[in-house]
């Protein structure tokens, strides 16, 4: 992926070393916000007034803070911050964004599994991380990516992201869940800050917030979709809006998907590759694929779904990727007819207002199958914030 950003950030200029610099200190930075809340849901005494408890947490989320009675300030700060609609938020434009993500269907599915990723355990740091958390190994792999996956199709919704819907509660969710991911492994001993940064830190955060804006864009083009250059801008608005809900820094929040690809470029080059979390994290969502839940002829299809995700990883991450990841030599059989119907589907019928109808409604019926034969019969969601005090 490096080699097309490199070109694509011809035009922006040389190396930026300040930018580099910047990204360096901000591994040693967090969303500060999240902290407070964290160190808060953290503290144990049932007099202290600054205690928050997951009770009061949830209330807030659903019914806004002020139905909770006397909230502690990390708590109503916290909440000031998510509630807070900068004025250059365009709600419209974010449904255009979500119309454009769906219309994508299972490409962005595609894409975000095996180049965003699966693509990026070829990275020292995070993949650590996730091991350290055990959140994308064993059994819970399937289910782990199938998580993301729902709060991503979730912030796609028309209205999703409006204070009242679900993928504004689940994306401030998600901030909440890092918060607290940071705070255990920045105060365990388990996690060496010095030589990786803290665990979730803003570098990282940025890092993940380009794979699902300007990444996806890059991937799904990769497979030949059409993105004009207003849903490219609308796309981008949407997940802009969801890196501030993050606590992305604001600096980082990127209207244009040429900007995004410089700060990735600048992020990539900072990368360190090699670490041993990255192929075991890789092998278990490629085995997972054998899990999977299907109502007819389950064995040939699992074993189909395996194939096809080696192959789509060949096109994606080349020999050299596959190697890094310890990942089983094939060919890139499975992208031939993608790009076939590709081109019938988003360069034909996608020109037209009834096409761009017709394919929103085939991504929403995809994003309902792709749920259910990860998720089966339980209702689709993401994690619970486990291990704070409950009430």
């Amino acid at each position: 992926m490096g080699r097309p950003l490199r070109v694509l950030r011809v035009s922006r200029g040389p190396v930026d070393e300040a930018l580099l610099a910047t990204i360096g200190t901000r591994l040693t930075a967090r969303d500060e916000t999240g902290a407070a809340l964290a160190r808060a849901l953290r503290r144990t005494g049932t007099m202290d007034p600054g205690r928050v408890t997951m009770r009061q947490f949830r209330r807030a989320l659903v019914d806004g803070v002020d139905s909770v009675p006397d909230p502690p300030t990390a708590l109503r700060d916290f909440f000031a911050a998510v509630e807070t609609v900068p004025d250059w938020v365009d709600f419209d434009l974010i449904d255009e964004g979500g119309r454009v993500a769906r219309r994508f269907g299972r490409n962005a599915a595609d894409v975000l599994l095996q180049l965003a990723l699966i693509g990026s355990y070829r990275f020292d740091g995070p993949p650590r991380l996730l091991v350290e958390t055990g959140g994308l190994l064993g059994d819970s792999a399937l289910r782990r990516i199938a998580e993301t996956q729902k709060w991503a199709t979730t912030v796609t919704a028309p209205g999703a992201l409006r204070r009242s819907s679900e993928g504004f509660r689940l994306t401030v969710q998600v901030r909440l869940m890092h918060a607290l991911v940071n705070h255990e492994y920045e105060h365990n001993g388990r996690w060496d800050s010095e030589r990786w940064g803290l665990p979730v830190n803003q570098s990282d955060l940025a890092s993940t917030l380009g794979l699902f804006n300007a990444v996806q864009l890059f991937g799904v083009r990769l497979l030949g979709v059409r993105v004009s250059r207003a849903e490219s801008r609308a796309f981008m608005h949407l997940w802009k809006y969801v890196g501030h809900l993050l606590g992305v820094d604001a600096d980082w929040l990127c209207d244009l998907e040429s900007e995004q690809h410089r700060l990735n470029y600048h992020l990539l080059l900072t990368q360190s590759y090699g670490g041993p979390a990255g192929p075991a994290l890789a092998g278990a969502l490629v085995e997972a694929q054998r899990h999977l839940h299907f109502r007819h002829f389950a064995r040939v299809r699992r074993a189909y779904a395996r194939a096809r995700l080696l192959s789509m990883l060949r096109w994606f991450l080349g020999r050299q990727g596959m190697r890094d990841l310890r990942l089983p030599p094939t060919l890139p059989w499975a992208v031939p007819p993608v790009l076939a119907a590709n081109l019938v589907r988003h360069r034909i019928v996608g020109r037209t207002e009834k096409g761009r109808a017709y394919l929103e409604r085939q991504g929403d019926r995809f994003v309902e199958r792709h749920l259910r034969r990860h998720f089966h019969d339980d209702t689709p969601s993401i994690a619970a914030l486990d291990g704070s005090p409950p009430d």
